[in-house]
């Protein structure tokens, strides 16, 4: 039945009206073809009467009762999100992920950044995320023709990522020489056994143990062992040392104090004139937190995340969904806008506080002590500077609004326009950028 009028519906058509002359009524085109072969007439759109009977028509077979319709089929929706996974499985053998291979695939836009960059503390140079500990290793072993006992320091806190297992070592390592500070006419504490349970167990299995032993002033040597035809291998304190003990304690006091060497993140501040662009984030896979068993498990969330759409889940499983969700990303890049229209750009970690950001844009501003508000998306205004970006859902990227107090403002904006000056620092406006 619906196909007939359908049929009708189609079919109907005009007859072409002359000069001065109605409309006729809508009439059947012959079914039969004209003998004669000319150039068929332009279908025309039916009249609104015959639409509205075609219409009416149609609404009387909608109101027949039919059968269910059938729903989206779960295993169809399962077969796409296995199709995607497969497809991410195979961007991360390539070393690409699934941003970057579209981005080879459609020529996508440019990055905003060009990936997350670290500064090497004692060197000062500037590296990419996956070259940080090699540049950090490079410039410590360096730094052993300055400070041998410095940089096995640095190489015991900074390469032995068990932090229990550094405190229980620093600690024995730091018995060790307070029994010779402390008894110095003690000859038994001058001499340290290799093969010692304890020796093995907590210090030398840990690197750059064997470098401080060395540096503070120990030297390797052979020694019989009383009462036994063998001999052991010892590490043995110069006689020299004995009459540098303070200096000794020093170091045992540097060697409990110390702290990993921890590259720093670059900000990759940057300044951009006033663009409709500004929203428009393309962000680099440094900014995912994705190994590759990570990748594995986020293709086992994502199909769980399938059968869970069908089911009713409370607001604490919510939450824990959008907690884990957060935890995907180590890097956020944010954007802050002027009232003026300028944006002041930075890369932050997820993890780090909204009060970091509110120092970073004091920083860019010529006097610092201006008094302004952070305004999130939406207008949400950042008042808790204890909160971490990840827990204000500005992760992995976002535009934020910046708001002068107005309570103090008024005066300062004024005496501005006068001048006709920007608060931001000079230095920064002079190398602004536009946005792409």
């Amino acid at each position: 039945m619906r196909k007939f009028f359908q049929e009708i519906k189609a079919d109907l058509k005009f007859k072409t009206a002359g000069p001065g002359q109605k409309l006729s009524e809508p009439s059947r085109a012959p079914r039969e073809k004209p003998k004669a072969e000319v150039a068929p007439k332009p279908r025309q759109a039916p009249t609104d009467e015959a639409q509205r009977a075609a219409a009416a028509a149609l609404a009387r077979l909608e109101l027949k009762p039919k059968g269910k319709a059938p729903s989206a089929s779960q295993e169809a929706i399962k077969s796409q999100v296995r199709k995607e996974l497969m497809a991410e499985a195979a961007a991360s053998e390539k070393g690409l992920s699934m941003e970057e291979k579209q981005q080879e695939e459609e020529g996508a836009a440019a990055p905003s950044v060009s990936g997350v960059y670290f500064i090497c503390p004692l060197t000062g140079a500037i590296v990419r995320k996956d070259q940080k500990e090699k540049q950090l290793r490079e410039a410590i072993q360096a730094y052993f023709s300055v400070d041998p006992v410095a940089a096995s320091i640095m190489e015991i806190h900074t390469f032995n990522k068990d932090r229990e297992k550094v405190r229980v070592c620093v600690e024995t390592m730091a018995k060790y020489l307070d029994n010779i500070y402390l008894h110095p006419e003690e000859e038994k504490y001058q001499k340290i056994k290799l093969q010692n349970k304890v020796f093995q167990e907590r210090i030398s299995c840990l690197e750059g143990t064997h470098k401080f032993f060395q540096a503070v002033g120990f030297e390797t040597k052979t020694l019989p062992v009383p009462g036994q035809e063998t001999t052991e291998e010892f590490y043995v304190l110069k006689e020299e040392v004995l009459s540098r003990l303070e200096e000794l304690k020093e170091r045992k006091e540097q060697l409990l104090s110390s702290e990993p060497v921890r590259a720093q993140l670059h900000r990759q501040l940057a300044l951009f004139q006033p663009s409709p662009a500004a929203a428009r984030f393309e962000l680099p896979h440094d900014f995912f937190n994705l190994t590759a068993e990570e990748l594995r498990r986020e293709q086992r969330l994502r199909t769980e995340a399938v059968e869970k759409a069908s089911m009713l889940r409370t607001r604490a499983m919510r939450e824990k969904d959008e907690q884990r969700e957060m935890r995907k990303y180590n890097y956020t890049l944010l954007r802050v806008r002027f009232p003026d229209g300028y944006i002041l750009q930075g890369t932050f970690y997820a993890r780090e506080s909204v009060s970091v950001l509110y120092n970073f844009v004091r920083e860019a501003l010529r006097d610092d002590w201006l008094p302004f508000e952070l305004l999130g998306p939406g207008g949400l205004k950042l008042t808790d500077e204890n909160l971490a970006f990840n827990e204000c859902g500005l992760v992995p990227s976002a535009l934020l609004s910046l708001a002068w107090d107005a309570a103090v403002m008024a005066d300062v904006e004024a005496a501005a326009a006068e001048e006709q000056r920007s608060p931001l620092r000079p230095e920064l406006l002079a190398r602004a950028q536009t946005l792409s």
